[in-house]
Formats: C-alpha cells, structure tokens, sequence
C-alpha cells in the first residue's frame, strides 16, 4: 500500500475533484504505477482532514476516468493503461455520476456480453435484406417472436393483433393519438411517466392525474372522473412504475378492469418493466384484452438501444388505423434491429439479459438499503429506481441542486407530476452504465446529505 496522501490546497476545485485531478498528475509524474494499492478511503480522510464521503466520491470520480479499479474486500488500485502524461489540473475533465436515466443496469458479464455479440455477428450473415424497407407491423418470423416473448406475460394473442414497432414512446404516441383527438381528456395516475406527459401535450390533449393509495388508483376515483371529465383513455404503467415503483396488485387490476369495461374507456398498458418480476401479476391485457391496449418494450428488460416495442391492439379491427398512424411518422420500426431483438429471443441471450438485469438490480437495492436511512424512500427489490420523499428542511430544488452542482443527477417530482402541486420528492437512478462502485459512491454523498439541512450540505465539498 502505498502513503499516498495529496496536497488539496494545489487545487481550488471542490475537494472530491481535487483527489481525482491530483491521482492523475501524480499518475503522470511517476509517482504512482499500475498496481499500487491506494489507501483505505477512511484513512485518507482522517489523513486529509475532510469527510470520508468526499474521499470516496474522489475515488469514483478516478474510477470513472480509468486512473484506477477496486477489487472486492482488497481495495483501490492503479489501473494499467492509465493516463500517464502529466496534465494541468484544470485541463482534466469532470466527469458526474447521472443518476436521472431509469435505465436497467449493463451487462458486463464477459460470456453474456460475448453471447450478445455473437448474436449480432449472426444476424449480420445476411445483412443486405435488412438495409431495405418493409411492412409496418414486423415480418413474420419477427411476429412469432414477439408471440413467444409475450406468451412469457400469459399473453396469446392472434397474431392480426400484434405489432412490432419501433419503441414504446412512438407506440404509445401512436395509440393516444387514435383513441383521442385535440381538446380531450386522457387519464393517468397523479404521479406518471413523464413521457405521456409529452404526448398528451403533442397531441393538444388534457392529461389528469388521479389520487393514488398503496395499490395504485382506485375505481371509484375513476368512475367518478369519468362522470366529470368524459375521458378517452386511461394510461398506466401497471408494474414496477416508473416513478413509485409501484405494482398495482391483482384484485385492484380486476376492480380497474371492469370499470373501465363498464364504462366503455380503453386501457394504454405500459408494460415496460412487466417482464421484470418473474412472477408478477397478470396485465390488464390478460384480464381484459378487449379494451386494453398492451405495450411490451424492450428498452427496460433488454436494452433502450434496440428501440423495439411489441403492441397488443384489443382487436384487428383497432390496429389498422394505429399501423397508418405510425406507419406515417416512422415507417417502420428498424429491420436490423428487430432482427437482432428476434434472434436474442430465439437463441435464449434474451433470457439471460433478464436474468443478469434483475440479479444486478437486485444487488443494487439492496446496496439502497445498506447505505440510505430506513424509511427514507421507497422502492421494490427488482425497480431500478427509488422514490425518495425529502425530509424536511429539504426542497425538490434544494436537493436536485446540489446534487446537480455536485456531479449527481435526480429528477424532481415536478417531471412526474400529471397535473397539481408536485410532492417534496425525487427519483434516484441505479441502472445504466454505472457499476456498483459508481452506485454505492452516490449513494454514501447521497446519505450525508440528507443527515443535513441544505445549508450544511453546502460544506460538504
């Protein structure tokens, strides 16, 4: 181990950068090689007179840049390949840890990634077909493919009913726009995906949000926003939503259910984290396919990249004008990348993506629940995302502005909000490209932060 201890009154950027900034020259001097050992966070600190959590944020920020790798229970360790030029300490860049996407986490398993790539080498074999345009809706090997991924919900559909297109939010767009004109009304949950918020704002239409209780919105606020407000749709995120992390339960699906049938008002399914659990409650496509429209992307429980969605109209009849309608604005989802997505499906690399997607959120909650005050947010095992509600003194823009002047981005509540006040509350990221050492860092300055009130944690760097 080395005695590595640097001088931060060399550098006036906040003291976590400084650490980062300070290893790189130190890198680029010799004074550091591949292999040393750095020391132990804790010690550093004492050592350094500052707080542990800025230590270790000034050792993520070194990882994020290649200076350095840890090894589980050994410690922090110059990377071979590092940077070894010596650079002014203002020419390195700041690299933050973006917490605001809800992406799942990356595969980084070598034989899953080495089985992926495999799979695109073999669809590439007959690459030139798939440079042409085809049908909207998918070909009919891509068709059967999405019948078996769908079968893995308890969904079998005829195959007139399904759609392959190209992502959920053009599917979503497409379904809204069909089932409402300018000037209606469309239905969701009080707190929802911001991206029907976008849609029902393209389109010209009112979004209003209903009152939640713990197993989602409840028929009897339906029924009488029905009354009130004459509604053309009702939106949901059924599983897992995005931002609550919320499954509604399946008695409350039934309950929603025959509601909606009663009175006459089509369901948007947005099934996006649906496959997810792997046992989790029929969609309202499978308890009542005759008014529901179903989305089944793939960004959530494969990879946003693809942009492949699989759509359940609840009749033939229902998908014609919803095919011309984003026929017309997309054309047609990608050829090579239905053809990638099919091939996954078929060859079981699908499978395993999910299956490596809910091990890795699985730990990454679980380092949540290590690391953050009990009772602080909330959140499902298998979500790659919390809902944190902010203890007082702390504001939504208090909180995300911090985090935002400090490299870590959280999305405030206003973004989920369909209509009213938005809650004191923000939405905390685990997925993407960040491993579990980028995680646990943010999470460390995210649990010393909230220790304190705003002003406090204006000393924190």
């Amino acid at each position: 181990m080395t005695d590595w201890i640097p001088d931060l009154s060399l550098s006036d950027r906040p003291r976590y950068l400084a650490i980062a900034d300070l290893l790189a020259a130190d890198i680029g001097r010799g004074r550091l090689t591949a292999g040393d050992r750095l020391p132990p966070q804790r010690r550093l600190a004492s050592h350094l007179g500052i707080d542990f959590t800025t230590v270790a944020r000034g050792y993520v920020e070194a990882q994020k840049r290649g200076l350095v790798h840890s090894r589980v229970g050994q410690g922090t360790f110059v990377s071979a390949g590092a940077p070894v030029s010596a650079r002014s300490l203002r020419d390195v860049p700041a690299y933050g840890t973006d917490l605001s996407m809800n992406l799942p986490p990356e595969p980084n398993d070598p034989i899953l990634v080495e089985r992926m790539q495999a799979g695109l080498a073999e669809v590439a074999r007959d690459l030139v077909p798939l440079l042409r345009y085809q049908g909207f809706g998918g070909a009919q090997p891509d068709r059967d493919s999405a019948s078996i991924w769908l079968g893995r919900r308890g969904l079998i559909p005829v195959q007139e009913r399904i759609f392959v297109a190209p992502g959920a939010h053009s599917a979503l767009l497409g379904i809204i726009g069909t089932l409402a004109k300018p000037g209606d009304t469309i239905l969701s949950e009080a707190i929802t995906y911001p991206g029907i918020r976008s849609i029902a704002a393209q389109l010209g239409l009112t979004l209003v949000g209903l009152p939640m209780d713990g197993e989602g919105i409840h028929p009897d606020g339906l029924a009488e926003a029905c009354r009130r407000l004459k509604p053309r749709a009702l939106y949901l995120n059924p599983t897992l939503q995005n931002p609550t992390t919320l499954t509604i339960p399946v008695g409350r699906r039934t309950d929603l259910a025959e509601a909606a049938r009663r009175l006459r008002l089509p369901i948007v399914e947005d099934d996006a984290y649906g496959f997810i659990p792997p046992h989790g409650p029929a969609p309202f496509a499978a308890i009542a396919p005759d008014i529901t429209w179903h989305v089944a992307g793939l960004a959530k429980c494969i990879g946003a990249g693809l942009r492949v969605a699989y759509v359940v109209a609840p009749d033939a009849r229902a998908g014609w004008p919803f095919a011309a309608a984003v026929r017309a604005a997309t054309v047609m989802a990608s050829p090579l990348t239905v053809a990638l997505a099919t091939r996954w499906i078929e060859d079981g690399t699908a499978d395993a993506i999910l299956h490596f997607i809910r091990e890795e959120t699985a730990a990454r909650q679980r380092l949540a629940a290590e690391i953050l005050p009990a009772g602080s947010y909330t959140a499902d095992p298998l979500s790659f995302n919390l809902w944190m509600p902010l203890p007082e003194p702390w504001t939504r823009s208090s909180f995300v502005g911090h985090m935002r002047a400090t490299g870590i981005g959280v999305v405030a509540s206003d973004a989920f909000t369909a209509d009213g006040k938005p809650p004191e509350a923000v939405r905390v990221c685990l997925g993407g490209p960040a491993d579990r050492t980028v995680v646990r860092g943010a999470l460390e300055y995210m649990a010393h932060a909230l220790e304190g009130t705003p002003e406090m944690a204006l000393t924190y760097l």
